[in-house]
């Protein structure tokens, strides 16, 4: 049985904000702590898409994963907000581990497309993140133990989503800004193993930003899995319309449960 609940990311320290970023939380019971996933949905940092939220959160505690969805600041605000709204749902988990029974080692940030381009920010830049409150939680460690990669939004190269970037980092990004958001070129080997999937033919991020993600993962010698549907529009989420692309959630759990998850 799984409960619900909600929670503002920086309490009352955005008060009168338009838009105050929030976590929610989907539990099931438990005797012991258990693997989560924490989930970022799209909508290429204009939105936040709700079938790449709550639907998944459900699906993974059917699989036995403690899950929460953070709905991240997207425009008119910029980098780094999103980037420091991540890591403070992340870093609020792991301060919560016990209480939520969560295994703190163990902790999966989920993102589609411009969620996935978030997710594998804070995969490669959680040590750029920046704390609006000093407090007990923003002393948590906010470095994800996963990242599942959902047809991500990656490069600011030739295969750029430039919309996304646009609403990101503003008409008048610098050349320096650009190079720093094109996350295949700032894997180290301290990027977090990943899960990625896409479909060949996708229309609105193309399938290249996967491709080069897992490329530069390899090159460090990253564990990673990588799986290329052969057609498919973008923003399938589940893809309960498609038997074969769907298969990807189940894939992704089962990743997670051989590495004893």
């Amino acid at each position: 049985m799984s409960t619900e609940t909600s929670m503002k990311l920086w309490g009352n320290a955005l008060n009168g904000k338009a838009f105050e970023p929030s976590l929610d939380i989907y539990l099931i019971d438990s005797e012991k702590p258990l693997g989560t996933v924490l989930i970022c949905p799209g909508g290429a940092y204009a939105h936040r898409a709700p079938h790449e939220g709550i639907n998944i959160a459900k699906r993974y505690n059917e699989m036995g994963f403690q899950a929460f969805v953070v709905h991240y600041s997207v425009a008119p605000e910029r980098h780094p907000a999103p980037l420091n709204d991540v890591s403070r749902a992340l870093r609020i988990i792991r301060h919560n581990a016990v209480k939520w029974k969560v295994n703190p080692s163990k902790i999966a940030v989920c993102g589609f497309s411009a969620g996935g381009h978030l997710t594998a920010s804070l995969g490669v830049h959680y040590d750029k993140a920046q704390d609006i409150i000093a407090d007990e939680i923003s002393r948590e460690n906010n470095r994800p133990d996963a990242l599942i990669l959902c047809y991500p939004v990656i490069s600011s190269g030739a295969y750029a989503n430039k919309g996304s970037f646009k609403n990101l980092l503003g008409e008048d990004a610098s050349p320096e800004m650009l190079e720093m958001m094109s996350l295949e070129k700032q894997i180290t080997e301290k990027t977090p193993t990943s899960f990625l999937w896409h479909t060949a033919n996708d229309p609105g991020v193309p399938v290249e930003n996967s491709i080069m993600f897992a490329q530069e993962l390899s090159k460090f010698k990253i564990p990673f899995e990588l799986h290329i549907y052969e057609n498919g529009r973008h923003g399938l989420g589940l893809a309960p319309d498609d038997s074969h692309i769907g298969t990807w959630f189940e894939l992704s759990a089962q990743w997670l449960k051989r590495m004893d998850w």
